[in-house]
């Protein structure tokens, strides 16, 4: 994966107006191998409240993306891991909510002792890396013209933008393959 992400020349979008955010698309093992952590957040919160995600969340000033990605892995679900734990960057992914998201891929360890905040988190799951390793379903919805991504994951659909991350983490980190998927849309109910 280092060596994958290492090659992968990613994109950056400007803010233009949005706010910027990061996600830590955070590699764990456990006893079934390595995974992803996907949460699910919690009622309570102000926006997207319920909705699949990666641990993230706005970049406060003065702060880098990185920093952000890793403060809110500590934040969200108690694991603390230096910046050399980071493997790499995928392409910024501009939200209809108005933020412009950094994932950044870290490797975070044993997913042993992890501590989900229940402010921000109802539940924390493990998706092992084959299964992440499925093709997305697109499909048409009349408020767009851009395909919608969605990913079979956990019972249910994982919707974008985390449908459009872990799309792209898929492509990159596992197969080595350079795809883009910023034109990729998301839900209506995400737009807010």
């Amino acid at each position: 994966m280092t060596t994958r992400l290492a090659g992968f020349e990613r994109r950056a979008v400007p803010l233009a107006g949005r706010r910027a955010a990061a996600v830590a698309v955070a590699v764990v093992e456990d006893g079934a191998g390595p995974g992803l952590l996907l949460t699910r957040r919690a009622a309570r919160m102000r926006t997207h409240a319920g909705q699949w995600a990666l641990p993230g969340g706005r970049v406060d000033p003065g702060e880098a993306a990185v920093q952000a990605a890793l403060r809110e892995l500590d934040e969200e679900l108690g694991l603390l891991v230096p910046d050399s734990a980071v493997l790499g960057l995928l392409d910024d992914y501009s939200t209809r909510s108005g933020y412009v998201i950094t994932p950044v891929v870290v490797w975070a360890g044993s997913s042993d002792g992890m501590v989900p905040n229940p402010d921000e988190v109802a539940s924390v799951h493990v998706v092992p890396l084959p299964e992440v390793d499925v093709d997305p379903s697109f499909e048409q919805i009349p408020e767009s013209t851009a395909p919608l991504i969605r990913v079979s994951l956990l019972g249910g659909w994982i919707h974008a933008p985390t449908a459009a991350v872990l799309h792209q983490f898929r492509e990159v980190a596992l197969h080595g393959r350079a795809t883009r998927v910023a034109a990729y849309e998301q839900p209506v109910f995400a737009w807010r």
